[in-house]
């Protein structure tokens, strides 16, 4: 079931008041996530990232070593995963500035349990689209369910953007993928500008899949038009 799948996602949550961190990490286990790591400041949720490739962060917005909005940033640098803000922060001014960094969600404590799983299941369903099939490549494998590529026995975590453009690879496995529609999946209806931060992204993927990187046999680039997936049988 998708809902199973979503709930395989790695989870950071980001707050400098411990009891707040044990809450809301039993609301997610009880409600079905397992893969969860905390941070209690700026310094440590930089550095758990950095380890952990978390695919949702949960954020508050005061933190004893900066804020939540300048951590998003820091954040979004390194990867590109949804961001959901928590926090006692409630006024309007506050919220736009959230939104208006890029978050996806924001919340107001004090808070229901039950929302907040609603409103992390919905930014994960907008992010993350179900495939539960291994694709098996020239040099390793693409785990869709849990957004890692297998290669050489070990498990190499993807982040949310690099899942949507092979996953748009994949379901055009073989065939061309232009640049405006890999923009698009992975950066939404307004595409436009991205392309270098695709041509990034893309590299950082075959780092990934790739025995050589520089010799890509399995994610081909196909000069002025775009790049195409070579899936093991084509």
């Amino acid at each position: 079931m998708a809902s199973e799948y979503l709930k395989t996602k790695r989870i950071l949550l980001v707050d400098d008041e411990p009891e707040l961190l044990d809450m809301v990490g039993s609301i997610l286990t009880e409600g079905g996530f397992e893969r969860i790591k905390t941070a209690g400041s700026v310094k440590e949720a930089i550095a758990a990232a950095e380890e952990f490739y978390p695919e949702l962060a949960i954020l508050d917005v005061m933190l004893p070593d900066g804020s939540g909005f300048s951590l998003m940033k820091e954040l979004r640098d390194s990867g590109d995963y949804p961001i959901l803000f928590l926090t006692a922060r409630g006024e309007e001014e506050d919220k736009f500035k959230g939104f208006g960094l890029g978050a996806d969600d924001y919340m107001v404590k004090p808070f229901s349990p039950k929302e907040l799983l609603y409103r992390i299941m919905a930014i994960l369903r907008r992010c993350y689209k179900e495939e539960d099939s291994l694709v098996k490549l020239c040099h390793s494998e693409i785990d869709f369910a849990r957004a890692e590529v297998v290669k050489g026995g070990k498990s190499i975590p993807l982040t949310a953007k690099e899942h949507a453009l092979l996953l748009a690879l994949y379901r055009n496995a073989g065939r061309i993928v232009s640049i405006d529609a890999l923009c698009e999946a992975a950066w939404g209806e307004n595409p436009f500008g991205y392309e270098n931060s695709l041509m990034a992204h893309i590299r950082r993927i075959r780092e990934k899949i790739e025995q050589n990187p520089s010799r890509p046999v399995s994610l081909l680039t196909v000069k002025g038009l775009g790049y195409k997936l070579m899936v093991e049988g084509d």
